[in-house]
């Protein structure tokens, strides 16, 4: 089998062999103008490559604009007259021109824009086809005719000019890339392959723990009322399906896993794109991290989110639990349309996020019966405690009756009436008719919704207005108390 050297053709050899020199010339000097020579010719035909491309890319944005004008004036089916469509063209482009140029050039100086070589030449047609009319002395009658005839023309000239220039100037370029081409330089070789050692990408790390502040219990003390649940604490431990009492710290959702949390339910397909992408997805504590996510958005009446948050959490799982190759099996399972393989896992989708959403129901009414309250219970049994609600501020004329009011002072009284007044009706509606009604199971409901601040302040103002009133002994505060 013959040998086939054809692809050495192209390799230019520094050989000075054919190189015939002069008796007063030496032989370097003539090899190094050679060199010369070469690398200036080459780079002359860099340039004009570079030209040629330019100008065929300016020249093939302007010919179908030119070829467009052409058309609608020599188009006789136009409602609008060729001279006036003419006139409004070159009024627009002198007006409000585009910044478009071809590139390198300057947006800002309007003869390097397409719309300023446009404008130009539709002004060297416009002078021409004036002066042809003028130089025919042409009739006034018959001078829109000729004149839109006239740009017709000099349109036309410019539209196969243009088409020739394209033609040429692509053959021109073609020849001279073929011509580059005859010769191997520095500027074709490329690395074909390279044996550099690539280390591996690192595993990505698990995802972060965030710390949890461990409860502290607070006390207050007065004389004059206790709590209901005196064992609650103002403060409590984050609520979670996956937190026991030991854990101190919590899975957290990273930007990525964030992300992963919102492809939509059932979107397998986005789902093992993702994790194709994203290395970090499938790491330890991702999928808990998730049902965290999930128990925080149900607790925020983020229904679907908390949703997708629990499939995508199982989906992870179950990628895990199918061994080293798992992610494949379970996405090929899912994406090929196993029915039974789907059913099994969105059951289970569907059951756990329902013991889920009962979780945080159980955990709402947890926290709401774990709340802290100001209550008014006797101290004891024989204890009764009323309210004593005035009817309306304190008549002008006060009569004292009965026995015991022969020492006390009228204006004394009438101030301590006032005083009872103002304070009754400064609270708020529903505790005026709480107290109106005498019923001290309303009056501890309605303090039981207010905040334990709030809530001390109206106790405090009743017993200082004489509106509450017991029959013997005090009522004890045990907030706090364990």
């Amino acid at each position: 089998m013959p040998l086939n050297y054809s692809k050495w053709d192209q390799l230019e050899l520094s050989d000075d062999s054919d190189i015939e020199g002069h008796p007063n010339v030496d032989k370097k000097s003539l090899i190094r103008w050679k060199q010369q020579d070469i690398h200036e010719k080459r780079e002359q035909r860099k340039q004009k490559i570079a030209h040629l491309q330019a100008q065929i890319a300016c020249n093939k944005v302007l010919y179908p604009r030119i070829q467009d004008i052409y058309t609608r004036l020599s188009s006789t089916s136009e409602s609008t007259s060729p001279t006036v469509y003419f006139n409004s063209l070159y009024e627009q482009l002198g007006k409000n021109p585009s910044k478009d140029c071809p590139p390198g050039n300057d947006p800002n100086k309007l003869e390097h824009t397409y719309d300023g070589m446009l404008l130009s030449l539709l002004q060297q047609v416009s002078t021409q086809a004036k002066d042809k009319i003028k130089d025919a002395s042409v009739l006034e009658s018959e001078k829109d005719e000729k004149l839109t005839k006239a740009l017709v023309d000099g349109m036309k000239f410019h539209v196969d000019q243009l088409g020739n220039t394209i033609q040429k100037d692509e053959a021109e370029l073609a020849a001279e890339l073929k011509e580059q081409k005859k010769h191997i330089t520095s500027d074709d070789l490329h690395d074909g392959f390279s044996s550099k050692y690539i280390p591996p990408k690192p595993e990505p790390a698990p995802v972060p723990l965030k710390k949890i502040e461990k409860p502290k219990t607070t006390t207050s003390t007065t004389v004059e009322f206790e709590t209901l649940n005196p064992e609650a604490s103002g403060s409590k431990l984050p609520s979670s399906s996956v937190l026991t009492e030991e854990d101190d710290a919590l899975p957290e959702l990273t930007p990525t896993l964030a992300e992963f949390s919102k492809i939509p339910y059932r979107g397998f397909e986005k789902s093992f794109e993702f994790i194709q992408k994203h290395r970090d997805v499938i790491v330890q504590g991702a999928s808990d991290a998730l049902l965290v996510a999930a128990f925080t958005a149900e607790g925020e009446g983020k229904k679907k989110l908390a949703k997708q948050c629990v499939h995508q959490s199982l989906l992870l799982q179950y990628c895990e639990k199918l061994g080293g190759d798992g992610v494949r099996v379970f996405f090929q399972k899912m994406i090929s349309g196993d029915k039974r393989a789907e059913k099994v896992f969105l059951d289970d989708v569907e059951s756990t996020y329902n013991h889920l959403r009962g979780r945080v129901e159980a955990s709402k009414q947890e926290e709401l019966a774990g709340k802290e309250q100001i209550q008014l219970v006797p101290e004891s049994p024989d204890q009764t405690i009323g309210f004593n609600v005035p009817e309306g501020p304190p008549p002008e004329k006060l009569v004292l009756e009965g026995p015991g009011t022969e020492d006390m002072d009228i204006e004394e009284v009438k101030k301590a009436l006032q005083l009872r007044w103002d304070v009754f009706t400064s609270f708020p509606e529903h505790l005026q008719k709480a107290l109106q009604e005498g019923s001290l199971e309303g009056v501890n409901k309605v303090l039981g919704d207010m905040d334990v601040a709030e809530a001390e302040d109206v106790v405090q103002k009743l017993d200082i207005a004489g509106i509450l009133s017991f029959a013997e002994g005090g009522i004890r505060d045990e907030t706090g108390k364990a």
